[in-house]
């Protein structure tokens, strides 16, 4: 392993040990209440979700990881691949810190399929910032047509499959939509 490697990793690590202890700071548990770690949890409406280490919102966040990626290579072209990888982790980190908040949670349980929410777990919070990095490492490696693909793809499998996704939650985000509200739930 190279010593470029070795910092990169080290300084991960060290984003989002800072992310696991504000949230601890902020009150999230490390996992969820039931006591159970799974891989994945796959019912929008449980009290499971975003309490375990993947749910359907972790889609969302490989595609922050395809995001991340697009922007800092257009802004950094000649930046090494490491150190924009560097500063995703700590924009995804800074989200998961952010989307964490009394406030932001509070927001989110104005929308319909989030009515319920209460935050994430540490655990979940950190695997959605693993998704990311994921998301920009394949995002390095696929041209861009194919990284779009695979994004919209995405949107519209999550999107079809419990009618949420993350274009839903930006715009929901912004304003709520009562056709996009009643869509959801199913009316």
């Amino acid at each position: 392993m190279t010593r470029a490697v070795v910092r990169t990793i080290l300084a991960m690590s060290g984003i989002l040990a800072a992310q696991a202890l504000v949230l601890h700071l902020e009150g999230h548990s490390l996992i969820s209440a039931s006591g159970h770690v799974m891989f994945w949890e796959g019912n929008v409406k449980s009290a499971e979700n975003s309490q375990q280490l993947s749910d359907w919102y972790t889609f969302s966040h490989i595609i922050h990881g395809f995001i991340f990626y697009f922007l800092l290579w257009r802004l950094f072209p000649r930046m090494p691949l490491a150190q924009r990888l560097i500063i995703a982790v700590g924009i995804e980190s800074g989200w998961e810190m952010l989307e964490n908040t009394t406030w932001l949670i509070n927001h989110y349980r104005e929308q319909t399929l989030a009515q319920g929410y209460f935050g994430d777990t540490i655990v979940n919070s950190l695997s959605d910032s693993f998704a990311a990095i994921c998301g920009f490492l394949v995002a390095a490696r696929l041209p861009v047509l194919g990284t779009v693909a695979i994004a919209l793809g995405l949107e519209i499998f999550v999107g079809y499959e419990v009618r949420d996704n993350l274009t839903l939650n930006i715009l929901n985000f912004i304003h709520r939509f009562d056709a996009i509200a009643r869509w959801q739930s199913g009316l």
